[in-house]
């Protein structure tokens, strides 16, 4: 059975900065992508970032436009896991934040929720001012 947990979030002040870590379960996920999502209070859940299998140990990263700059994304512990650092919070980042993973890589559709199979429970990160 396929798991992921989340961790590292919290109670924050803006302008600092958080990592969030993803452990995976249950599977080989070398070739999976994985990455995160967000839902913000009273909003949709959106894209936040991804890694995507370039073979070998190769992942390419994928980042939403609105965050590229202010967080970073890496697979680690045999790709088994993944973390996201994110930079200079803002009190807008302030959203449970879930892990996601996919077996396929869909190039045209990995911003999307409908693209992953496997979610976490989601983590609370919320930046104060």
């Amino acid at each position: 059975q396929v798991q992921l947990v989340e961790s590292g979030g919290g109670l924050v002040q803006a302008g600092s900065s958080l990592r969030l870590s993803c452990a995976a379960s249950g599977g080989t996920f070398r070739t999976y992508a994985m990455g995160w999502f967000r839902r913000a209070p009273g909003k949709e859940r959106e894209f936040v970032a991804v890694t995507a299998w370039g073979g070998g140990g190769l992942y390419f990263p994928h980042y939403a436009d609105s965050l590229k700059g202010r967080i970073a994304i890496s697979r680690v512990g045999a790709a088994n896991a993944v973390s996201l650092q994110m930079n200079s919070l803002k009190l807008e980042d302030t959203a449970v934040y879930y892990c996601a993973a996919a077996p396929r890589w869909d190039s045209g559709r990995y911003f999307s929720d409908a693209a992953y199979e496997y979610w976490g429970q989601g983590t609370q990160v919320t930046v104060s001012s």
